[in-house]
């Protein structure tokens, strides 16, 4: 596969394998770009992309920033809090107000499920969703398991746990189908109240116990406990929440397996993991910020080269 089979990036279930695996191949070549002493290449100097975040977001929008800049694309930041969003303008109106500015591709992060879907659908531009509600967020997903084929070699075969708060996680669910896609296979973990109901239906193993599932994964992929999107008390404190499923270094020292550590961010420090496990040689936080650039570099370039010129 030259190209891929999507003319827009909505979410890891749209892909196929062979998709993943052409923009790994392609992140791989830009990694090599951005570790150079000269960081940028030519390769969308001619391409408009704007950057339309409904939400905060400063790592995801960073990490596209600098990566539309590392191949030379002319960069828009559009911020919805000071927009005519805010005095009732409606979300398509919007994007074809910045389209009108002759803008290519428009990467998104919205808080509702489905927005970026609708932009597809109605606007004349490449969609790149970077978040939609507890929906998906699939670029997040793509540089974790690049991330994982980079340190173990292989994601068939490997097993992964993604722990903590599944139910208002669009990691979550992104990683799930992506991980999936490739091979892996995968268990989802914590409080019974924080994993969604039928989630098995999807093909994931069910694991209330975290110690065990320490021992019996490869991979733990340690969710932020979201509670800017919590209404209600799911679990009875924080304190409760990290002696149940807080990642500390005694709980890892009790077996003999060594997991690799790895979490989206932000990170609140001290409840889903301790300071002493995000700082060891075994996690690969900063590596999934790093590869992170590396990823979204490949899928804007992969996208751009599917874009009508005439």
């Amino acid at each position: 596969m030259t190209e891929l089979s999507v003319d827009h990036l909505l979410g890891i279930k749209d892909l196929q394998k062979e998709d993943i695996e052409l923009i790994f191949k392609t992140a791989d070549q830009f990694k090599e770009v951005i570790n150079r002493p000269i960081k940028k290449v030519p390769s969308l100097r001619d391409i408009t992309i704007a950057n339309v975040f409904f939400e905060n977001s400063t790592r995801t929008k960073l990490s596209f920033e600098l990566a539309e800049k590392r191949l030379s694309a002319d960069v828009v930041n559009f911020s919805a809090s000071s927009s005519s969003v805010s005095k009732g303008e409606t979300l398509v109106d919007t994007i074809n107000n910045i389209l009108a500015m002759k803008v290519d591709m428009v990467v998104m992060r919205h808080p509702h499920p489905g927005a970026c879907h609708l932009l597809a659908q109605k606007v004349d531009a490449k969609i790149v969703n970077a978040g939609d509600g507890a929906h998906e967020h699939p670029t997040q997903a793509l540089l974790d398991t690049y991330s994982i084929r980079e340190k173990l070699g292989d994601i068939k075969g490997k097993k992964v746990a993604i722990v903590g708060d599944i139910l208002h996680s669009r990691v979550a669910l992104s990683n799930i189908y992506a991980l999936q896609k490739l091979g892996a296979e995968v268990t989802v973990c914590g409080p019974k109240t924080l994993i969604p109901q039928h989630v098995d239906t999807l093909g994931v193993k069910v694991d209330l116990d975290f110690d065990r599932v320490i021992q019996n994964n490869d991979v733990l992929n340690m969710l932020r406990v979201q509670n800017e999107r919590m209404n209600l008390d799911y679990f009875p404190s924080n304190r409760d929440y990290v002696f149940q499923y807080g990642l500390t270094q005694e709980r890892l020292n009790k077996g003999k397996n060594k997991p690799l550590i790895m979490h989206p961010g932000p990170i609140n420090r001290g409840v889903e993991i301790s300071s002493e496990v995000a700082d060891s040689s075994d996690a690969i936080i900063l590596n999934q910020v790093e590869n992170g650039v590396a990823v979204r570099m490949a899928v804007l370039y992969l996208l751009a080269s599917k874009l009508n010129r005439n």
